[in-house]
């Protein structure tokens, strides 16, 4: 798997050159909300302040569509990927398609 430190939402990698351009490479990840987990929600926007049972949800369904996207890279032969981003599309009421998206490329060290 691609380390944590050759994925950048920049287009360059200090230290490092771009040998090869795989193409954009993704990962792509639909989540709905739970009605406990709603329910759950409400009480806490009664409150006020975070909405941790939300904060939650977000925070793993991001994880996960960045790990799907370094798989892809790494199915690829990618070693690292550049210009990273993510997006969200809310598919139906309750339903959201996170996606994060970049540059699959092989980078080799500047000597």
């Amino acid at each position: 798997m691609i380390p944590h430190e050759l994925v950048t939402t920049t287009f360059d990698l200090p230290g490092y050159r771009v040998r090869r351009n795989l193409g954009v490479v993704r990962g792509v990840v639909v989540r709905s909300r739970s009605i406990v987990g709603t329910i759950g929600a409400s009480i806490q926007t009664i409150m006020g302040g975070n909405i941790s049972l939300f904060s939650a949800l977000c925070e793993k369904t991001r994880r996960d569509a960045f790990d799907l996207m370094l798989q892809h890279a790494t199915d690829v032969g990618a070693n690292a990927v550049l210009g990273a981003r993510y997006d969200a599309t809310e598919v139906m009421q309750g339903v959201t398609e996170v996606l994060a998206y970049g540059t699959a490329v092989e980078v080799e060290p500047v000597k």
